[in-house]
């Protein structure tokens, strides 16, 4: 048992938490909030690193952040480079807690009847790229950032497809789409060097979109509130099942589908009609 130890601690020696994220990002990790982290860790062994320290660290690398924040850019990067740490045989197995956060406040979401002014008043402004991208989002489940990259070779018209580069992960998505989108985009005006709907940032669609709501007399929502958000609400009161609305959209983790996207304001009354089907009282 004295030599497993002595084992373990010849090779966790030298290794720290720079050594371990240089070696997670060479073996396809995710690097994008990671830079800050390293600075702060630096050369500190892996068997000096405990949970305590990388909660306060995103505490203290984030101090105006929320705490979802903090877990995002800073716990959950920490903690995939200690968790490769430990597959390699580097350091110790670690279990580290997320900071407590806030229930996720709900925005309402792009309904029938406000995608229908949106769209009229589209029609009324001249503006069929808007239109047409606000549509996708809405009906896809497309990102904005997404959608802005799509290109006409990305669709294929005819089989109601397209592909998106997903801009989080680099891979590629299918995505079907509706007659009606269908019948939008092939309505476009096809411009050399432009991708299909023109717009090449998330502040200009989102700019757009407001200038349009406030003519048509409705809310204003944000490319994803129209879109990712309302795209997976829509399609749960549509009768889709989780995994059926998971894989149209793209989600892969069922946690983040259920707890951030998806809310049903009429659940209480659905579950009372299903007990409505069960009368306990013969005379009523």
């Amino acid at each position: 048992m004295a030599d497993d130890v002595r084992a373990f601690g010849a090779r966790t020696r030298n290794h720290t938490f720079t050594s371990a994220a240089e070696s997670y990002i060479a073996n396809g990790g995710e690097a994008r909030y990671l830079p800050p982290i390293i600075e702060w860790l630096a050369d500190r062994p892996l068997t000096e690193i405990a949970p305590f320290d990388i909660r306060q660290m995103a505490e203290q690398l984030l101090p105006d952040a929320k705490n979802s924040t903090r877990n995002r850019q800073v716990i959950t990067p920490a903690r995939a480079v200690l968790s490769h740490a430990y597959d390699r045989g580097w350091g110790p197995l670690m279990r580290i807690r997320n900071l407590k956060t806030e229930p996720v406040k709900r925005k309402p979401i792009a309904n029938a009847p406000w995608m229908f002014a949106f769209l009229r008043q589209c029609d009324i402004d001249g503006l069929p790229h808007l239109g047409a991208i606000v549509l996708m989002m809405h009906q896809t489940g497309a990102r904005v950032s997404e959608a802005c990259r799509v290109q006409w070779g990305n669709l294929d018209l005819p089989n109601r497809t397209v592909v998106l580069v997903r801009t989080k992960t680099s891979r590629f998505e299918q995505r079907a789409l509706t007659d009606e989108l269908v019948a939008r985009i092939g309505a476009l005006p096809r411009l050399p060097g432009l991708p299909v709907f023109q717009y090449t940032a998330r502040w200009s669609v989102n700019c757009a979109v407001k200038r349009v709501c406030e003519r048509a007399g409705i809310s204003y929502k944000s490319s994803h509130t129209l879109g990712r958000h309302s795209f997976a609400n829509n399609a749960m009161a549509s009768g889709a099942d989780i995994p059926t609305a998971m894989q149209a959209g793209g989600w892969k983790s069922s946690k983040v589908f259920l707890e951030t996207y998806v809310h049903d304001e009429t659940a209480g009354r659905h579950v009372s009609d299903l007990f409505n089907k069960m009368r306990f009282d013969a005379s009523l």
